[in-house]
């Protein structure tokens, strides 16, 4: 019995003749005889009636034929045999299974066969040819088997193609590429299959059921045959045939739905669409097609349902990726950015939209806070009272506290839109870092082009260290300080930054607003390390000098005590020693927004006696040292007694009331004034400033303070208005105030950290440019002194390196400062080698 095909054998190992020697005699006719056993064996093969056949005996036929030099003859004949068993048996039943129908329905495309039909046409025409191509495979391995010598012998020496490969071939030329002429069309067998496995597959992405085996058997087929005998590996039928009439079909059904998708204008759909099918393309070629054309067919549906309409379906209202975005759909976006890095590594479509779309709900922010009203105090979480309960008064705010409120509300908006992004880059988009960076950009561009956000920023982190941390937990805090941080990345003037939160530092320590001066420390650390050393000092001497304060003033006590001039009536003073390069101008009332110098302060007497006590101790161990009083900076507690109102025989007024008031130094030193007049005095606005030397615009909040808001209305005032203290008005002792506070603390007017009004800020920004020039005079000289000459545009590049930090330099100011510098002898023109203008250190 002959099975099994035994190329292996020969390729592997060597073949050996028969052992017993063949006589030569007989040579034509003795060829004749041994071809007509061999065509007997080949019939029985192809008739599967080979079971009596005997391998070695019919190896010998074909071995004698070879050692006789007729190997050709015989490799000819056999071919011959295969082509007309081609034409008789095997080409017929192929064309009987080619009908009209078929025909028209996978050439013609003629519609009005039902998809059951079509299936059952197909899959009978395929069956036939599956049947066709098994049977000859099979024989042709036999038949190589027993043709193994002549292979060896002759093939190889002639360099004929292998005979199996030349007998398989047969079923290329004469079965694939018939021509079915004679059936009443101009196409090839070839043809006929291609398209009716495409019909086939076009069904299944229809919805339907098909023959997955069957149409993998017919594949495999088309991947075993090759355009030539060769069997180059290139010219694979299915390569050169099959596949770019496939890839070309595929293109056409996605791009029809893809059309139909856009037409229904429903991005959401056409995701879920696009990963449907990618996935059912990829499970195809692994179960029905071929692993050779996934990433061939990918590319295809990938070109046309992702790349073709993409910023059709990313612009779609009510859809697209801005509702996306704004709805929350997490989903949508996972399976967008999973398409989108398929077809783009650099994601430039998705990261350039994701960029546009922050910018743009940033501007809405900015856009928000202009149309807020803020006169009103915004109840949290717009909590109703409950049913029945009186509705209170809603609260009014002044134009100060307005301001300030538009800047937490500006920067919450700004983290809740940050923390949104996050959320997103992190479930959405896998934490990519080229979007991390495209959003960290976007984010900094519509920070910066708001012109407040250095100031606002500063604001949030000084509301927060004064009441925004309270009863919260250590987590939560750290919550709070990294979002402070996050957000003073994003600031690019920090400079600016700097200066506003050394102000709202400043207060806050001077007016020991700090909820946690463990957290006010951990904020500067934290800014230490994400800016470095220079950019906090100021702030840490600012604690450096609290610190000394706080000694100094123990150590006074203990002097004051060593003299023995303690008495309950002496007045308790806590000081507050700042060095004057640590803490801000307007503090050290080195300048500000109020006309003309500085007067000398008039102190009451008692509190002269005071200053001078504690100059002496100061100056004992610090000789020629001289300190400054700051009147607008400290404040003070006062006991208050308010007499018994004659007349009245019951309430508050009936007896006597005592009141510790806390107020400003400035308060203090109007209230005491009361003291040395008759009850029943008045005191005008000129007389109470001259009395004082407090500057107008100080006495003007000290005095509203005090005469305006009711709770806190210690002075009588004439016109008694709610509009601010003016020159001309009139102001006496108020005997009748009560409170139900036994401590009253009286908030001085401005003196809130809120946000600039516009003269203020044309001030800091005047301030900010005049340090700017300084720093960045720093700057160049540093960066010459290293260098000793350096070229202009180098210079120019370095120092907006060496500056970038803090701001972000214009080219203009750097070229004044070099002037500026030349004129003051650090730096004199040159040129270098090829001529190109540069600069000496000389200084």
């Amino acid at each position: 019995m002959i099975s099994g095909r035994g190329g292996s054998m020969m390729r592997g190992g060597r073949i050996r003749p028969p052992r017993r020697a063949v006589a030569p005699a007989g040579g034509i006719d003795e060829f004749e005889q041994c071809w007509e056993k061999l065509r007997e064996a080949l019939r029985d093969i192809h008739t599967r009636n080979a079971g009596n056949l005997s391998f070695e005996q019919l190896y010998r036929y074909s071995y004698k034929i070879v050692l006789r030099k007729l190997g050709e003859r015989l490799y000819d004949r056999v071919k011959q045999f295969e082509e007309k068993w081609f034409a008789d048996e095997v080409i017929p039943p192929i064309r009987a299974l080619i009908t009209t129908n078929l025909v028209s329905v996978t050439l013609d495309e003629v519609p009005g066969t039902s998809v059951v039909e079509r299936r059952a046409m197909g899959e009978k025409f395929l069956k036939g040819v599956r049947t066709s191509w098994e049977n000859h495979n099979m024989s042709m391995n036999m038949i190589a088997d027993i043709l193994m010598y002549l292979e060896r012998g002759y093939s190889q020496d002639h360099s004929r193609p292998p005979i199996y490969a030349a007998t398989i071939g047969l079923f290329r030329d004469h079965i694939l590429r018939t021509s079915l002429k004679e059936n009443g069309s101009d196409c090839l067998v070839f043809d006929i299959l291609n398209a009716t496995i495409i019909d086939q597959v076009n069904m299944e992405r229809e919805g339907d059921v098909i023959d997955k085996a069957l149409l993998r058997s017919c594949i495999s087929m088309l991947e075993d045959l090759f355009e030539t005998d060769e069997e180059n590996e290139h010219e694979q039928l299915y390569l050169t045939t099959f596949e770019p009439i496939y890839l070309q079909n595929t293109r056409l059904f996605y791009k029809a739905e893809c059309e139909k998708l856009v037409r229904e204008g429903d991005t959401r759909a056409w995701l879920r669409y696009t990963q449907r099918r990618l996935a059912e393309e990829a499970e195809r070629c692994q179960t029905t097609v071929s692993l050779l054309t996934l990433q061939k067919v990918t590319h295809v549906v990938e070109q046309e349902l992702i790349i073709n309409h993409m910023d059709e379906f990313f612009g779609m209202e009510g859809s697209g990726i801005k509702a996306m975005i704004d709805n929350y759909r997490t989903e949508d976006l996972s399976i967008l950015y999973q398409l989108i890095s398929r077809v783009d590594p650099k994601k430039a479509t998705l990261r350039n939209v994701l960029a546009v779309r922050v910018i743009e709900l940033g501007t809405e922010i900015e856009q928000t806070l202009k149309n807020t009203d803020f006169s009103i105090l915004q109840q949290a979480g717009g909590e109703e009272p409950a049913e029945g309960a009186e509705k209170s008064k809603p609260k009014t705010l002044n134009a100060a506290a307005q301001q300030t409120a538009a800047a937490i509300k500006w920067v919450d908006d700004v983290l809740s839109l940050k923390d949104k992004f996050d959320r997103l880059w992190s479930a959405c988009f896998e934490e990519d870092l080229i979007l991390q960076t495209a959003l960290t950009k976007s984010f900094s561009d519509f920070i910066n082009s708001f012109d407040r956000s250095s100031e606002y920023v500063s604001l949030f982190i000084d509301d927060n260290l004064k009441r925004g941390i309270k009863g919260k937990t250590e987590a939560e805090v750290d919550v709070v300080l990294d979002k402070a941080i996050t957000l003073l990345r994003f600031v690019g003037e920090k400079d600016k930054f700097e200066q506003y939160y050394q102000k709202h530092l400043a207060r806050r320590l001077l007016h020991a607003k700090s909820e946690s001066q463990e957290v006010e420390q951990e904020m500067i650390s934290r800014m230490k390390r994400e800016l470095g050393n220079n950019f906090t000092h100021k702030f840490e001497g600012m604690f450096r000098d609290m610190r000394t304060s706080k000694e100094t003033t123990e150590q006074y006590r203990d002097h004051i005590r060593g003299l023995g001039e303690v008495d309950e009536r002496r007045i308790d003073l806590n000081i507050s020693v700042l060095a004057g390069n640590n803490w801000p101008r307007e503090v050290m009332g080195r300048t500000g927004l109020a006309d003309g110098p500085k007067a000398k302060i008039i102190y009451p007497r008692e509190i002269q006696g005071l200053q001078d006590s504690f100059y002496k101790f100061y100056s004992i161990n610090r000789n020629g040292r001289v300190l400054t009083w700051l009147g607008g900076a400290g404040s003070a507690d006062i006991k208050c007694v308010f007499p018994k109102i004659p007349g009245k025989a019951s309430g508050p007024l009936s007896k006597e009331r005592r009141y510790d008031i806390n107020v400003s130094t400035y308060g203090m030193i109007v209230l005491m004034l009361f003291n040395d007049i008759a009850e029943d005095e008045w005191l005008s606005f000129e007389e109470v400033e001259g009395r004082t030397n407090i500057p107008q615009h100080d006495l003007i909040n000290v005095l509203t303070s005090l005469s305006v808001i009711k709770q806190y209305r210690v002075l009588l005032r004439e016109p008694q208005t709610k509009a601010a203290a003016k020159p001309g008005d009139r102001f006496a002792f108020n005997r009748e105030f009560v409170s139900k506070s036994i401590k009253i603390k009286v908030p001085l007017i401005n003196a809130a950290n809120k946000v600039e009004n516009d003269e203020e800020r044309q001030e800091t920004d005047k301030k900010n440019e005049e340090t700017r020039m300084y720093v960045t005079d720093a700057a160049i000289v540093r960066i010459m002194k290293q260098r000793k000459e350096l070229g202009h545009s180098q210079l120019i590049t370095e120092t907006i390196q060496v500056l970038a930090n803090r701001f972000k330099p214009d080219v203009s100011l750097i070229k004044r400062r070099i002037e500026a510098l030349i004129g003051r002898d650090y730096l004199e023109r040159t040129e270098l080698e090829d001529g190109s203008p540069a600069y000496l250190y000389v200084a």
